[in-house]
């Protein structure tokens, strides 16, 4: 069965690079589906914020496109998210998902100084 784990800092400064990994455990990140980031600000709803497809291919939500980056380790089955110049306002749980139905268990990550 397939499982995803977020990991990464749980504080981030404003105007820092917030960076995430995905671990894939039970699945291949290269035979299919599209692995996606998404993300709940408190008291908000889900943002889908991009995806990395089997083949590589990258794909982000036009509102965060200019700083995001979402990249790939095929030998070590992980996927990641990097934000740049983030503001309080990205606080929130962030979740690694295989699209659709297989949901890491998130990380917050809280934007301060």
């Amino acid at each position: 069965q397939v499982q995803l784990l977020e990991s990464g800092p749980g504080l981030v400064k404003p105007s820092q690079t917030l960076s995430l990994t995905c671990t894939v455990s039970g699945d291949s990140i290269t035979a299919e589906h599209a692995w996606t980031w998404i993300r709940r600000p408190p008291g908000k709803g889900l943002e889908w914020m991009g995806v990395i497809t089997a083949d590589g291919r990258t794909y982000y939500n036009p509102s965060l496109e200019s700083r995001t980056s979402i990249s790939r380790d095929t030998s070590k089955n992980q996927f990641y998210l990097h934000l740049n110049g983030v503001t309080p306002e990205d606080t929130a749980v962030y979740y690694c998902v295989r699209w659709l139905l297989h949901w890491g268990k998130g990380t917050l990550v809280t934007v301060s100084s």
